[in-house]
């Protein structure tokens, strides 16, 4: 399946703000999780831009790692493809649950290609790979 991913943090070099993997199926529902922050982290571009428009109410980083984990068991193969070398990096820490402890996933081959899709709401993770989801889908 492939899944076309985006992501939101808080700086350059921060942490994690949300996360959305769309699949290119409709059959399948999305994923999309925010983490819960501190404003006082986040960039003034970020705290203008990107937080508005998360739109979705932030969780622990645990919780969202068992929402990332439940979600995932849905494929048996996953080709995930983002627009931005930092969206494979965050996918991959998420997957890290504990000092040498991982999430069970299913295979997963990661691509980067560069796009420049247009989205229906800027840096919203979810409208983003939605964006991304619809620049494949038309080619």
């Amino acid at each position: 399946m492939n899944l076309f991913i985006d992501c939101e943090w808080t700086k350059w070099d921060g942490k994690l703000l949300s996360m959305a993997l769309v699949p290119q199926e409709p059959s399948f529902r999305s994923f999309y999780e925010a983490i819960q922050y501190d404003v006082a982290d986040c960039d003034p571009w970020v705290v203008q831009n990107v937080l508005p428009v998360m739109d979705i109410e932030p969780v622990l980083m645990e919780v969202f790692q068992f929402r990332l984990s439940e979600y995932l068991r849905m494929f048996n193969r996953i080709n995930l493809i983002a627009d931005w070398p930092e969206d494979i990096s965050w996918f991959c820490r998420s997957l890290i649950t504990g000092p040498g402890m991982r999430m069970n996933t299913p295979p997963i081959i990661m691509q980067i290609i560069r796009v420049d899709t247009i989205s229906t709401k800027p840096h919203n993770a979810l409208a983003d790979a939605m964006g991304i989801r619809d620049y494949f889908a038309s080619k």
